[in-house]
């Protein structure tokens, strides 16, 4: 008996030392030792040397050929996955307001818009804060350029007016629709993003205005001055493109067909260098594993770590990874996704069961050494929403 309680307590404390002091060893490297600012040093060779990676273009396809070598040359397992993903390029655009003064605007079309006729689009402008207003205003928006300038409440919410304010007014008679960009600040800056057509419904350009003018011409609407904007977009949907889904894997030691799934998105929108969204949450997604094979770790599940493409396109890249493995789902324990900025990490944001929460709480805590202590709900991410909505649990960072 005193045998078995001393292999009992030696298995308990080796455990126990397990534990913690892995992730204090990972966190050692990571924040103090040889790895320091590793990622932080592959994030900007990466974006120095391919630029922008809009989906379909060249840039991205050199942006995973680029990954995948640097991955290789790592020391790490990674395989490339094809996919088809959308074609859309931007074209020449500009926009300006010719009455009640001449004014440039700045502008960004939003992805799958179509394009204006050569001439461009001159037209008279209705302005209006809400859909429930473009609604009630419906037959002034005939053969008007709708503005929406609607008040920032959240990304979640606000981003509706980007993704369907096009078809909205279209259903009324718009020939165009300008949306005030989806941000609670603007330094005169418009933000892109991907909308949705619906079907059935004439297609008219669309694009992103800055907070600032579209405050400008709401104010000039409310005293009752005539607006008028000439629009021009070169914007075309191109056939889908053929690309790939970056995955890399350490398989695990004692349930090597149990996932943990880390992931990141390696395409970005054509008018920066895309280091934030999401440059850096692929990196992290790399950097993860490759701090476990630094030292020399096996985990018991496989840790695989899948860099997506055509994620702003509406996670097309993620879904036919979904399509393909979905079959495997029972495998799945957790998918987790980062693409909330690089900044310094405070928590995580978390959807499961129960049991699962618990779980995440007991990982949170060790995570204490860098203040990462917070467990927030609504673990959603664009990529890995399908696994969630299938019910494996979900976290977002």
């Amino acid at each position: 008996m005193l045998h078995v309680v001393t292999v009992c307590l030696y298995c308990s404390l080796h455990l126990l030392c397990i534990k913690f002091l892995v992730p204090v060893f990972i966190i050692d490297l990571a924040v103090f030792g040889a790895a320091q600012n590793r990622s932080y040093k592959r994030l900007a060779d990466f974006t120095d040397t391919i630029g922008n990676r809009v989906s379909g273009s060249h840039n991205l396809e050199m942006a995973i050929k680029y990954m995948y070598n640097a991955i290789a040359q790592d020391g790490l397992y990674v395989h490339l996955e094809p996919v088809k993903i959308p074609h859309w390029v931007r074209g020449k655009e500009s926009a300006e307001m010719i009455l009640p003064r001449a004014k440039g605007l700045a502008i960004l079309g939003l992805g799958s818009s179509v394009g204006t006729p050569p001439e461009g689009i001159e037209a008279e402008v209705l302005v209006v804060e809400s859909f429930e207003e473009l609604k009630r205003r419906a037959s002034e928006a005939v053969g008007r350029i709708v503005v929406f300038n609607q008040p920032f409440v959240s990304y979640g919410e606000t981003v509706a007016y980007r993704a369907y304010g096009a078809s909205e007014a279209a259903k009324l008679g718009a020939v165009a629709t300008l949306i005030r960009s989806i941000t609670p600040y603007s330094i005169n800056s418009p933000h892109t993003g991907w909308q949705d057509y619906q079907d059935g419904v004439k297609r008219i350009p669309t694009a992103c205005i800055t907070v600032e003018d579209a405050e400008l011409m709401w104010r000039m609407a409310q005293r009752g001055q005539s607006i008028v904007v000439r629009l021009t977009m070169g914007a075309k949907t191109l056939p889908d493109a053929d690309s790939f889904n970056t995955v890399v894997e350490i398989t695990g030691w004692q349930h090597p067909e149990q996932v943990v799934l880390l992931s990141g998105h390696l395409d970005s929108w054509d008018v920066g260098q895309g280091a934030m969204d999401d440059g850096g949450g692929a990196m992290i997604s790399w950097e993860a594993l490759s701090l476990i094979k630094d030292l020399g770790l096996r985990p018991r599940r496989t840790l695989r770590t899948v860099l997506w493409t055509a994620e702003e396109q509406g996670g097309i890249g993620a879904q036919q990874y979904y399509n393909l493995h979905k079959v495997n789902m029972s495998n799945f324990d957790l998918v987790m996704e980062s693409d909330l900025g690089t900044f310094t990490p405070v928590g995580l944001q978390f959807t499961g069961s129960d049991a699962a929460r618990k779980v995440m709480e007991e990982v949170v805590k060790l995570l204490a050494p860098i203040n990462t202590t917070k467990l927030e709900t609504n673990g959603e991410g664009t990529d890995i929403s399908p696994w969630m909505q299938a019910g494996v649990p979900g976290q977002l960072n």
